[in-house]
């Protein structure tokens, strides 16, 4: 109560602008030691500086969509670690089933209908029951992507967004519920920076010097944009278009690895194009 009431205060005398973007960024404007009355006067100093981020206020769409993908999320993470965990009951009896979510559920009915495998009738009941849980994780997920879908369908941005080669259901409506309209970028480096899919720097007496990607944001976002890109690449690499000889160019010079991350850096990049210029994608007007 007493942080609120100093914030408020501070807040109200320095007229801030709204919540600070990173709470980072108000670390230089803390005077000597921390307490809460000055953590209060350095935010709202922050909140003053023209160059400072601010976090746009989410409408409740967006914010119910962005619910609907943080469950969806956490159903994807249990249903990994259970396979995780079924993989593991079958290898500490000599059962190794070759890697892939398909080839494992196509195995286990085998598995378990076999009395000669060396498992008692306990483990092969606890992997049936493992096995139902599955199937309920499958159902609850494909009722998420269902009702995902029927979103994307009804929102224009969404629809535009799906457009986009490597963009579709699921990174379409993440990243209406994240960017909005994407008004809050000034351009598409500006979002892929957020995103952190742009190269880290420990530039130094006038020697740039890049690393690897920052890794910095919307760890949600990142992930998918890199996983639809791995998956477009070989697509987009077949056709004559500049996005797919520019992709041609960099795999000849670049790990795959690399051109992969690329790549979703470009994506994040035309979806922000697409969400401000209110059109859809078009692969004759994409810059190399």
């Amino acid at each position: 109560m007493l942080w609120c009431a100093s914030f408020g205060a501070a807040a109200s005398r320095a007229g801030t602008r709204g919540p600070v973007d990173v709470p980072e960024y108000v670390r230089p404007y803390v005077k000597a030691q921390k307490n809460d009355d000055r953590d209060a006067e350095a935010i709202a100093e922050a909140s003053l500086r023209p160059t400072m981020r601010f976090v746009p206020v989410k409408s409740e769409v967006q914010s119910d969509l962005q619910s609907l993908h943080r469950a969806r999320e956490r159903l994807v993470a249990e249903r990994t670690a259970l396979i995780n965990h079924l993989r593991a009951v079958l290898l500490e009896r000599g059962i190794i089933v070759a890697q892939g979510r398909r080839k494992l559920a196509k195995e286990l009915p085998v598995i378990v209908a076999d009395a000669a495998s060396g498992m008692s009738p306990r483990i092969r009941q606890l992997i049936s029951d493992l096995r139902e849980e599955w199937h309920s994780l499958d159902d609850r997920i494909a009722s998420f992507d269902a009702e995902l879908v029927s979103l994307a369908r009804t929102d224009e941005a969404a629809r535009r967004l799906a457009s986009v080669p490597g963009i579709g259901t699921i990174n379409a409506t993440a990243l209406v519920a994240a960017v909005g309209d994407g008004s809050a970028f000034a351009r598409g480096r500006d979002m892929a920076a957020w995103l952190g899919l742009v190269p880290r720097q420990a530039t130094t007496g006038g020697k740039p010097r890049l690393l690897g990607i920052s890794k910095r944001g919307n760890r949600y976002l990142r992930n998918n944009l890199i996983h639809g890109a791995r998956s477009v690449l070989p697509y987009l690499i077949q056709r004559d278009t500049p996005l797919g000889r520019w992709l041609t160019g960099l795999m000849t010079r670049a790990h795959k690895n690399t051109v992969v991350v690329a790549l979703a850096n470009k994506l994040a990049r035309i979806a922000w194009a697409v969400l401000v210029h209110r059109r859809g994608f078009d692969a004759a007007h994409v810059a190399a």
